[in-house]
């Protein structure tokens, strides 16, 4: 019989833990609170020297899933419970039918600790990485205001949308990215691998060469000469602005760049906004107060300026002023968007005003994602020409200098 490791809270508030011999997890689960205590973690002892060569190959809960994965999960147990079914089964028909070994394990544990006695959304928090913030605090509204089914219905539907709105931003972002790898890829090739066996030539014909084929020349000769430490300085400039960037400054920086860049930052910009504004509306139509999903909102914005502004709203609201007034303030949302909420906040109307927003919002990126890649293309077909036009100018100009000579 299996032993398992437990961390839990008494009456009185104090942390207890011990070790406990039982068949299942959610039979420790239902004993611990038969004792009057609050269940905190339970984890399954592991024998020392494992279940040797054998246990590599057995499979392990999933700590992350595909969006798609959970978006499907999510219907399915809407439509399940609709139908009247209990949750306990309709999560044990789930898990049966899941082909990922680690996402149904994942489920298995969940269904364990429900039938334990666990709330559904409790047993979610045991996942993070899977379940987010938003869709915990979604299930626990649904639970208290017994709507659970329509609750999943709407997640899903935030779920699928937001994974349309990340598909519209790789495709601003997939071209111009490729573009620029390539064109980096093709100047490499060319200086390093094309332009020496040129120099030769030209030192051969002894003559004065033009300014921009020396400087051509200088350049090439740097690149093959120093090819390992330019390379290296080059990756290493790479990862310390991928660090910086992980950095509370440096996330700050980026953040705002982002919002500011010349041609990318407006639709950066809309992208937050229609974030923002579904992630919102969505939680105050499923019951979450709005403090809670103002937190939920700023903490999942994926930008630190919309945090910090989202952040002192919420303060705002905690001392009993309007939500409107710090928005309208701050530079990040326009005003078309502060005034509808403040609209929405006398009429009573919020989510329905923001659902708007983000409809609206959403076809703005769709409109710029397409206006942008349209631009794109051409821009990086001339950025394309200029450079490797240069190079091969920069090669030929000799050449020709020598064949006018010739003909004198």
């Amino acid at each position: 019989m299996p032993k398992f490791k437990y961390t839990a809270k008494n009456a009185k508030g104090k942390k207890v833990s011990g070790t406990i011999t039982m068949n299942k997890e959610s039979d420790v689960n239902a004993d611990l609170k038969k004792q009057g205590l609050m269940v905190i973690s339970i984890k399954a002892e592991t024998k020392k020297g494992g279940g040797g060569f054998s246990d590599l190959f057995k499979p392990k809960p999933s700590k992350r899933i595909k969006a798609d994965e959970l978006t499907i999960f999510t219907r399915q147990l809407s439509t399940m419970i609709s139908a009247g079914i209990p949750l306990v089964e309709c999560l044990e028909v789930l898990s049966e039918q899941i082909d990922k070994p680690g996402f149904r394990l994942v489920l298995e544990s969940i269904v364990d600790k429900v039938r334990g006695g666990a709330d559904f959304s409790e047993s979610l928090q045991s996942h993070p990485k899977i379940f987010t913030r938003i869709y915990v605090s979604m299930v626990k509204a649904g639970e208290a205001s017994g709507q659970l089914d329509i609750i999943l219905q709407r997640l899903a539907e935030y779920l699928e949308s937001s994974q349309a709105l990340k598909r519209e931003i790789k495709a601003a972002m997939t071209y111009p990215v490729i573009s620029l790898c390539l064109i980096f890829a093709i100047v490499v090739a060319l200086m390093v691998g094309v332009i020496p066996q040129f120099k030769s030539i030209f030192i051969s014909l002894n003559v004065e060469l033009p300014a921009l084929t020396r400087y051509l020349l200088l350049v090439s000769d740097f690149m093959q000469s120093y090819f390992l430490i330019w390379m290296g300085a080059l990756a290493g400039a790479i990862v310390g602005i991928m660090y910086f960037k992980k950095t509370k400054p440096g996330s700050y920086l980026f953040d705002w760049l982002a919002l500011h860049l010349p041609v990318f930052g407006t639709l950066f910009q809309k992208i937050a906004i229609s974030r923002f504004s579904r992630t919102f509306a969505t939680l105050i139509r499923s019951g979450v107060p709005i403090l809670g999903a103002l937190e939920i909102v700023a903490n999942t914005s994926g930008n630190r300026l919309i945090e910090d502004t989202v952040n002192e709203a919420r303060e705002n609201v905690r001392k009993g002023e309007t939500l409107s007034d710090p928005l309208s303030r701050s530079k990040v949302f326009p005003p078309m968007v502060t005034r509808m909420i403040g609209i929405g906040e006398k009429s009573g109307a919020l989510e329905a005003l923001l659902e708007k927003i983000s409809e609206f919002y959403d076809q703005q990126v769709e409109t710029a994602v397409k206006s942008l890649t349209s631009m794109i293309e051409p821009i990086m077909i001339g950025i394309m020409g200029v450079v490797v036009g240069g190079i091969v100018l920069a090669v030929f100009m000799p050449i020709l200098e020598i064949q006018k000579t010739l003909s004198k």
